[in-house]
């Protein structure tokens, strides 16, 4: 089968940064459902992955967490899906990616692809819309109001994949008002359209940005990029007793500054559940069918923003790139070999 992957890690702009491979189909057993991939988005987490983890002598790793395809094989103690069925999903971060033709993927974090969505636009979703989920519901518990607190959540970084999702989410299932924070005016535009009721600049003091709502302190904040150089204003827009997530890999921060206020810290890993095949992995399932759901309801759109093209090096390293220069809005998308 044809896959993109690396033998050493190595700065994107470096001609063997990705390469094209042809590697052995791999065969289902247990749980795990062979997929046929159609498409798949980047991550930031493919770039980081990219940079950190060494492939062993002789070896290539494949990267990629989001695909969305037809189910070719299914193990022998699969049960909740079938050859033939149209799914989309994350992955797991301990096994082999989705930029390959054909992946191995346990079906409790598999869900039932969108009918209303083409491909692209399917493979769009699936780690943000986890991501999200769990942050907002999981962790934040946005739907338990904090006493005396504005009912608002800032989204720190709204216009990014998992940003972008969020501002829809707890649009659509919660009550909370949503601030995004978006600094140009393309994803300041984008954070509106996706439904937040408010846009702040994190370009300026964000405190200050926040206050000027004139809505009181909000009880939650959901930080998805860039939180060590935001902290401290975090530290002092939030409510007491509020509640505060993050997804990203700051540089220390010092969280005795939240003590005073009493604020709870909470990290949000989507792939925490299947690294270690918790009690509750097959929530992941039922979180995804139930975002198909919502999709096809009208309720929830696809955070497609660019197709980069066919699934190769070339294309992949674009995509790489781009998300590491920090300027991409939206989801990255490719789609076929």
């Amino acid at each position: 089968m044809k896959a993109v992957g690396y033998r050493a890690s190595h700065p994107i702009d470096h001609p063997e940064a990705l390469l094209d491979l042809t590697l052995e189909t791999p065969v289902a057993t247990g749980r795990d459902l062979l997929v046929r991939v159609e498409a798949v988005s980047v991550n930031p987490v493919d770039t980081k992955m990219r940079l950190r983890s060494q492939p062993g002598p002789g070896e290539a790793k494949i990267l990629g967490w989001d695909a969305a395809g037809v189910v070719e094989a299914a193990g022998p103690d699969a049960t909740l899906f079938k050859p033939g069925d149209k799914v989309f999903y994350a992955g797991a971060i301990g096994r082999s990616g989705t930029n390959a033709e054909f992946h191995l993927v346990d079906e409790r974090i598999v869900g039932r692809r969108p009918e209303t969505l083409s491909i692209a636009e399917a493979a769009a979703m699936p780690l943000t819309a986890i991501t999200a989920w769990e942050a907002l519901f999981d962790r934040l518990d946005i739907r338990r109001p904090v006493p005396g607190a504005a009912n608002a959540l800032v989204i720190v970084g709204g216009a990014g994949g998992v940003g972008s999702m969020a501002i829809q989410l707890a649009k659509q299932l919660s009550d909370v008002t949503v601030i995004a924070t978006a600094s140009r005016p393309e994803t300041q535009a984008w954070a509106k359209e996706l439904g937040a009721d408010h846009v702040v600049d994190h370009g300026k003091p964000l405190a200050q940005e926040v206050a000027k709502l004139g809505i009181g302190a909000p009880a939650f904040v959901f930080s998805t990029t860039q939180t060590d150089r935001h902290f401290d204003e975090i530290v002092e827009l939030i409510a007491p007793q509020g509640r505060f997530g993050l997804i990203d890999d700051p540089a220390p921060i010092d969280v005795m500054k939240l003590k005073r206020k009493s604020v709870s810290l909470h990290w949000e890993l989507m792939f925490t559940r299947s690294i270690f095949g918790t009690a509750d992995m097959i929530a992941q399932h039922e979180l995804l069918n139930e975002v198909s759901r919502l999709v096809d309801a009208g309720r929830l759109r696809t955070t497609l923003a660019e197709q980069f093209g066919s699934i190769n090096a070339a294309n992949l390293k674009k995509a790489h790139a781009l998300l590491e220069s920090g300027k991409a809005r939206g989801k990255i998308v490719l789609e076929g070999f």
